[in-house]
């Protein structure tokens, strides 16, 4: 997209500054305007092939958010996303099929979080994140979209990496024995929350799919959690998605890409503090089901991950975006690293969350 095009962009948005490449996401292309009001994204249509409904979902959501959060006496334009509409009162602008981009305002005063990430951090993640499930307990499921079908289902994700590894489209089964038989030895417990969704023993929620703990803005100054955000994923699914890929990360001692595994492992106090956050939040709507399954969504949602990792880079690295050879290999053998801990240790994780009720 060359500076002329995107212009065009900026200008159908009515958008005056400066802008300049912003943040570290794996999929989107951001951009931040300077002086910082506005936050531009390009939405990768590769992945997210109907923008439409991706961005209606967003906006249905973020409009139930702001009337709960009004109703509440927080403020509407800081506590979640705010979409900006073009000119033309379209929730996004379309330069082509591959090129369409959409506008938030920028929410001052907060931070992000990476891995350099505290207790407390942990603590307020999991107030705020619980806290956006609780208050969209009530929403009518039914009105979203699936904006990336089959996102959580792990069965169906097991499937994917066994094509991968029959076609062998890169060339690298052979160097990755290890990684395969472990994937696949684990495999036996992937459809565990998927059957349960079947029988109608964990309920559909709004969830949001993809709550690593840089997802979520805080308050610079208290450090309190202000905004989930990178709503791209919200859609039908089990809130035991949202909390197991939230300590996936926010549990782990290491970086989802660290390559010395002796430094990978989990961090029972970042698991009971986030845990206690989210549990304040959301006691009250969760059922004793998905409380009991706590734990247990980590470790799937860990090997989900792992394995997704697995087969973008046996497909060739096409998904996810890479910044060194072998990158996706890294993430896969750091979540398997986990996974690995976490079949150990899951029913001590259990008397934690047992503790905190």
């Amino acid at each position: 997209m060359n500076e002329m095009n995107l212009q065009n962009v900026l200008n159908a948005f009515n958008i005056k500054h400066n802008i300049a490449p912003y943040g570290n996401g794996h999929i989107n292309d951001t951009f931040c305007s300077d002086p910082t009001k506005y936050i531009i994204q390009r939405i990768n249509t590769k992945i997210f092939t109907n923008p439409d409904e991706l961005m209606e979902n967003i906006e249905n959501v973020t409009l139930f958010l702001k009337e709960k959060i009004v109703a509440l006496g927080g403020d509407p334009d800081r506590e979640t996303l705010t979409v900006i509409k073009t000119i033309d009162g379209e929730n996004c602008y379309k330069y082509n099929d591959d090129y369409v981009y959409r506008v938030y305002t920028f929410i001052d005063n907060t931070k992000t979080v990476e891995n350099d990430k505290t207790v407390e951090d942990l603590y307020n993640a999991g107030k705020g994140f619980g806290k956006f499930q609780q208050m969209l307990a009530d929403f009518p499921v039914e009105k979203l979209h699936e904006t990336i079908k089959d996102f959580h289902n792990t069965p169906k994700r097991v499937e994917a990496l066994k094509t991968a590894i029959a076609e062998d489209k890169a060339g690298r089964v052979k160097s990755v024995q290890s990684e395969i038989e472990f994937a696949l030895k684990n495999a036996e417990f992937a459809s565990m929350v998927v059957d349960l969704m079947a029988k109608g023993e964990v309920l559909p929620r709004v969830t949001h799919n993809d709550t690593k703990i840089n997802n979520i803005l805080f308050d610079n100054e208290t450090g309190e959690a202000i905004a989930v955000i990178d709503l791209d994923t919200v859609m039908p699914g089990s809130m035991l998605y949202d909390f197991g890929d939230a300590l996936r990360m926010g549990a782990s001692t290491g970086a989802e890409d660290e390559t010395d595994l002796g430094k990978v492992s989990v961090d029972r106090e970042c698991f009971k503090f986030f845990a206690k956050g989210y549990l304040e939040e959301t006691k009250d709507v969760l059922t004793p089901m998905e409380i009991e399954l706590l734990p247990f969504s980590m470790k799937l949602m860990t090997y989900e991950c792992g394995i997704r990792f697995l087969t973008d880079y046996l497909n060739g690295d096409t998904y996810f975006k890479i910044h060194r050879e072998h990158h996706n290999l890294d993430r896969a053998r750091n979540q398997f690293k986990l996974v690995a801990e976490l079949n150990e240790i899951e029913d001590e994780l259990k008397a934690v969350v047992k503790s905190l009720l």
